[in-house]
């Protein structure tokens, strides 16, 4: 396995926006990118079969609609969030590769986080050579306006999860999801090592800024007429979706061979989300940091 490809994407609620149509534009971008490891937000496990390929639409692959089983669709297994808001929506980690760990963060970190499936997910992925075990972390914190204060909170208690897990421990960690904060926000300048919090410090290799350092990469923007249709529609355009690979103190552990936005243009009229999607190739370096090659 010489790369692993890895997307974030927020599909939109499924109430939003005429959904079916939508749906089957995500599906076919989804086969057609075909992507390693796929974190899903505003999912809704119903509709895994039908997303990502089984076809029978009930997101287990036994085909009953309950939900439950083995938790597979369409080669990939399905790690969600705990837990969803009232109407079934939350979030999912999808690998096509072997998951031998999964532990979950809470990240209702004050009384102002209400987001259900505000957490972390931290998932052990068995990756074929040279890869080897990986850690895939799912983050999705709160996501209003003027909540800075709880995404660093939810930050820190993620990175300090992170650090426990790997302690002692060689492993590959890529942090993905939708944060909901831009990239000079002290949440963001303290995965990506700009500045500390709370007393920890931490650096991550931004796989958009590594490969489009001009370019602001806005994923949530009113490009797309779906983010002016919604709740936000005086946006003026963010890029609140990551790839992020940990670094050690000499630089990371993989290195970013691709970056882009996809699902950021429209099929036959229709939009995908609200959202534009980051799909990254990653690749273990020939030269790894921490060592000389002369």
């Amino acid at each position: 396995m010489r790369e692993l490809s890895v997307l974030t994407f927020n599909l939109l609620s499924p109430e939003h926006a005429g959904w079916d149509r939508r749906r089957a534009v995500i599906r076919d971008g989804l086969r057609e990118l075909r992507p390693d490891v796929v974190a899903l937000q505003e999912f809704v496990a119903a509709d895994a079969g039908r997303l990502l390929g089984d076809g029978d639409g009930d997101g287990d692959g036994d085909g009953d609609g309950d939900g439950e089983g083995d938790r597979h669709a369409g080669g990939y297994e399905l790690v969600p969030h705990g837990a969803t808001s009232a109407d079934g929506v939350g979030a999912v980690l999808a690998s096509r590769h072997p998951v031998v760990a999964v532990r979950e963060v809470d990240l209702h970190v004050t009384g102002r986080v209400t987001l259900p499936w505000a957490a972390a997910v931290l998932v052990e992925i068995e990756l074929p050579a040279p890869f080897g075990r990986t850690l895939v972390v799912h983050h999705k914190p709160t996501y209003e306006l003027g909540y800075g204060r709880e995404r660093e909170l939810q930050a820190v208690a993620t990175a300090r999860a992170v650090e426990e897990q790997v302690a002692g421990r060689e492993l590959h960690v890529i942090l993905l999801g939708d944060f909901d904060d831009t990239p000079d926000s002290a949440g963001l300048r303290f995965w990506t090592g700009r500045q500390s919090l709370d007393g920890m410090s931490v650096a991550y290799r931004d796989a958009w800024e590594s490969q489009h350092p001009a370019d602001p990469g806005h994923t949530f923007t009113p490009d797309d007429p779906l983010t002016r249709a919604g709740e936000m529609s005086l946006e003026l355009g963010r890029r609140i979706d990551y790839v992020l690979v940990r670094s050690g103190i000499h630089g990371p552990s993989l290195e970013v061979t691709d970056c882009r936005r996809v699902f950021d243009r429209p099929v036959d009229g229709v939009w995908a989300s609200d959202h534009f999607g980051v799909l990254a190739r990653l690749a273990v370096p020939a030269h790894p940091p921490g060592a000389w090659q002369f």
